[in-house]
This record gives C-alpha cells, sequence and structure tokens, in this order.
C-alpha cells in the first residue's frame, strides 16, 4: 500500500466511519474523526471562538480558518511517519485545499480518496433505520434531508477536486460491510 493519507468520502449513511475504522485496524494509523478531533481541541476552537458543542450539536460545517486552525494543532500531536485516515472531511472544495496543503507542509505527499458511493434513496433509508435502531437525535427526517442536501451542494462538487489532487476511487456501498472493506483493501492493494 503506498498512501500516507487516505480520504474516506460518502453521503451519510454509507459506511463511510465504518470503513474507515476497519481501515485503521488493519494499517495502525491514525484515525481523523472529526467529532473526537473538535473534542480533543476543545481549547483552540474555543480560542476562536467558536463553541465545540454547537458544532457537533448542529453540523454546522468548519469555515476553512476553524479547519486549519484544529487540523494545525492536532498535526502537531500526530507522529510525521505516520499515517492518517481522514473520516468525512473535506466536505467542499475550500477546506479540501486548505487541509491539502497543510498536510503537505508535514511531509504527507501520497493522498488516496475512497468514495463509498451509495443512491441518495439508500442513505435515506439507513439513516431512518439507524434513527429507529439508535434512536440518534441528528437523524429525524429534516434532518436528514438537510444533511443529504449539504451533501449534494458541497462535497459532491468537491469530489472532482479530490480526483484531480489524490488517487481516487469509486466503490460501490450497497453490499455488506465484509463486502465493501474487501473491496477497499484490493483496491488500496492492502494484504490481509
Amino acid at each position: 500500500m503506498d498512501y500516507d493519507i487516505i480520504f474516506i468520502m460518502g453521503p451519510q449513511g454509507s459506511g463511510k466511519g465504518t470503513q474507515a475504522r476497519i481501515l485503521t485496524d488493519k494499517l495502525g494509523f491514525f484515525f481523523w474523526e472529526t467529532g473526537a478531533v473538535l473534542r480533543k481541541n476543545a481549547d483552540v476552537m474555543t480560542s476562536s471562538g467558536i463553541r465545540t458543542r454547537d458544532l457537533l450539536k448542529t453540523g454546522r460545517l468548519f469555515t476553512d480558518e476553524e479547519l486549519f486552525s484544529v487540523a494545525e494543532a492536532e498535526l502537531k500531536q500526530i507522529p510525521k511517519d505516520r499515517g492518517i485516515i481522514f473520516d468525512g472531511i473535506p466536505r467542499r472544495i475550500g477546506q479540501a485545499k486548505v487541509l491539502l496543503e497543510l498536510l503537505k507542509s508535514y511531509g504527507k505527499k501520497r493522498f488516496a480518496t475512497i468514495l463509498i458511493d451509495l443512491p441518495e434513496e439508500e442513505s435515506f433509508k439507513r439513516l431512518l433505520l439507524r434513527a429507529e435502531k439508535e434512536g440518534r437525535s441528528d437523524d429525524t427526517r429534516k434532518g436528514i434531508e438537510r444533511r443529504l442536501a449539504d451533501y449534494r451542494e458541497n462535497t459532491v462538487p468537491m469530489l472532482d477536486f479530490m480526483k484531480e489532487n489524490t488517487e481516487f476511487f469509486a466503490i460501490d456501498g450497497r453490499p455488506s460491510i465484509e463486502d465493501v472493506a474487501k473491496e477497499v483493501a484490493k483496491t488500496l492493494k492492502i494484504n490481509g
């Protein structure tokens, strides 16, 4: 496997977080899960006048400056020779540009993007099912519609940028978790 940075993208409900964790376990990379990184860097966020709790609660997107300050603080703590898997971030072109430049300044050069592709109707069904099973407060019908619209408007246009600036692979997210994980490993040429 040839990459030191792997971006896992996909609409909500595609299983990108699950696939990112599976990859993290296989590779021993640092797992960049935005909510956890935000909570860990709450002091950085507060110094910028941002309330971490509000970001997590509302699902508001980072501004590029917010992403830069949090990413910079976190990257200083990750050994330079350790790979990183990003779960669902960046979410728009401005963030992608800032993040890739910052990563390059930390000596990262080999980027891969895995898009766990899923039709919107399937995302919607999965999120409603998750809401029933887990009782997540952000998985209301209206909340799901808002998040999927945000994905369409901000993340989908950013995918072209990722295609131009990273090795880009689209994987069908409809099969089982295990089958998707096998396809991800095969695509990235990971043994075992």
